[in-house]
């Protein structure tokens, strides 16, 4: 492929980058300053991280003539989110080592690190690689973490589903070997040779990042229509025969663009497992050889479906495919969010969820959550599973063991602290925001926790403790936390302000709608406060609220599921 002369400058970075190299090993080694060069700020996506700086540090920094306190974010690339006890405990050591000492669950089922100094990024890489650990692809134009409902609980054949997140993750995995090469000595290319030729990614990768989320009904913890490609997994006499397939799901947006929106994906048919790969391959080629590669707020596979047409796209598809997709299967989605109790798998393993609030690990008040799960690690009779709702199952449990772990659990009152939490808490999610996003515009983790106490305050007023509303923030329109899937979404639009969503539905199945914009805490707590007041006395009876908040204040009524 050649460079083209209207392609965003990003796409020549990545042309010109051999297979992702660039000089990034050398500019490592400046350590005159914390940061990279511009250029090296997008090809090192590529390797699961990003630059990042203190914005709260910054005006001190700036009277001091410092430069800003700089430092990178870095994000594993753990296909549905599944790793063992020892690789929790290395995770945890390597955050208070060289990190901030948070571990971040994300809404994409694995964790980030933040605060990771430019010193500090080789060791860190490496340390990843002891623990059979890697961030390639974690970020970046190309397939990202794959996810995949994380319960047991739903299904006899959820083991085989499961293992689709690997194989999918493995199928679309980047094949430079610039990831060991600059962060693990690897054998280097030679100077002036060719990078390793992808079959997938040529030299210019895709056009944007791109998402795979697989789902098995009724449960849609990972939010499938949102997806890039969402595959929803069918059953027929009890036993796992393919999947339904969605394409051109996500929710980034941009304010005051308005060629720029939230999609829900599309479903063109249904393939058997033995198809999957290659479908999800080929969709991905699709996208790359048809997607836009001059205005990267267009790129996204949701700009190419609209631009193209579901339908002629789907024709491609099945052009490069060489079969038909079959008629769409049957299947219904009841919840999204996660079922914070033990569960048994057709194996007879025990798996219990925890709720970690917007999925900070860390010791708070009386909520010692990294001090429990480093203590059930060390136990080593579990594993560990982040869910796409920012939480953590400890999974695999023998029957002779599952006393020892509810005694941990016990111990440092996760079991308590759970019971007494809000449905509505348990269901909310937020982004990183400030400090560390430079795309933030306003707070979300560090806000949400305070605000929920006063709206969960609004919510016994009226008598709707039991409620489960999903509430999700974000810092900025780009959607991390999948504020417009929600049946309350927050977005922030400047310092304190934020529009409010309202409509989205319990399952999963519809985008949410504009109701106020740049609303501040009081505006959003009497908005809300209204909302409620009306739910209580007007709602249909066994009407969610997102049903409800569309029916009653939007004035539409909802689509049929």
């Amino acid at each position: 492929m050649t460079e083209d002369s209207k392609a965003s400058p990003v796409e020549g970075i990545k042309i010109k980058s051999r297979g992702l190299r660039g000089d990034i090993a050398q500019d490592l080694e400046h350590q005159l300053t914390g940061a990279i060069t511009a250029d090296h700020q997008q090809l090192i996506k590529f390797h699961g991280s990003y630059m990042q700086d203190d914005r709260d540090r910054r005006e001190e920094r700036e009277r001091k003539k410092l430069e800003p306190a700089y430092s990178f974010m870095i994000r594993l690339r753990i296909p549905a989110g599944d790793i063992s006890a020892q690789q929790w405990i290395g995770i945890q050591e390597v955050a208070d080592r060289y990190a901030s000492g948070v571990v971040k669950i994300t809404t994409r089922q694995t964790v980030q690190l933040h605060g990771v100094v430019k010193a500090y990024m080789k060791p860190t890489m490496q340390w990843f690689d002891k623990l059979g650990l890697d961030a390639i692809a974690a970020c970046g134009d190309v397939n990202r973490n794959v996810v995949a409902g994380s319960n047991p609980a739903f299904a006899p054949f959820h083991h085989e589903v499961f293992e689709f997140a690997d194989k999918i993750s493995t199928h679309l995995l980047p094949r430079t070997g610039a990831f060991k090469e600059i962060w693990l000595d690897g054998e280097k290319l030679e100077e002036g040779a060719a990078a390793e030729h992808d079959p997938l990614y040529g030299e210019r990768y895709l056009p944007r990042k791109f998402k795979i989320g697989i789902a098995i009904p009724p449960h849609n913890d990972t939010d499938v229509f949102t997806q890039d490609i969402g595959l929803i997994a069918i059953e027929e006499d009890g036993k796992f025969i393919g999947f339904n397939v969605a394409i051109g799901g996500g929710l980034g947006t941009t304010h005051g663009n308005a060629n720029t929106y939230p999609r829900m994906g599309s479903i063109i048919g249904f393939v058997t497992k033995e198809q999957t790969l290659d479908t999800v391959w080929q969709i991905a080629a699709v996208q790359r050889d048809l997607g836009n590669r001059e205005d990267r707020k267009q790129a996204r596979l949701k700009y190419t479906v609209d631009r193209v047409g579901v339908g002629n796209f789907k024709l491609e598809l099945e052009k490069r495919l060489g079969f038909t997709l079959l008629k769409p299967k049957e299947f219904k989605f009841t919840h999204r969010g996660d079922d914070f109790d033990w569960a048994k798998d057709v194996d007879g393993k025990w798996y219990y969820t925890l709720f970690v609030e917007n999925g900070r690990v860390m010791d708070v008040e009386d909520n010692p959550i990294r001090t429990a799960l480093m203590a059930i690690a060390n136990a080593g009779k579990c594993g560990f599973r982040f869910t796409a709702n920012q939480n953590v199952i400890l999974t695999r449990i023998s029957e002779e063991d599952k006393h020892e772990i509810e005694n941990l659990i016990r111990q440092f009152g996760l079991e308590t602290k759970q019971r007494n939490t809000t449905r509505t808490r348990k269901e909310a999610l937020a982004c990183v925001a400030l400090p560390t996003c430079s795309l933030a515009l306003a707070e979300a983790q560090r806000y949400m926790p305070d605000l929920l106490t006063k709206v969960e305050e609004l919510l016994e007023k009226h008598g709707l403790a039991n409620e489960r509303i999903t509430m999700r923030m974000t810092g900025c329109p780009n959607g991390c936390a999948r504020p417009y899937a929600a049946e309350i979404g927050l977005i922030g639009k400047s310092a304190g302000k934020y529009n409010i969503m309202i409509g989205g539905d319990v399952a999963g199945y519809r985008l949410n709608t504009l109701y106020k914009e740049e609303a501040d805490e009081n505006t959003i707590l009497s908005t809300i406060d209204e909302m409620l007041a009306a739910y209580k006395q007007h709602r249909n009876r066994g009407e969610n609220f997102g049903d409800f908040s569309r029916r009653y204040f939007l004035k539409e009524a909802a689509p049929a599921a």
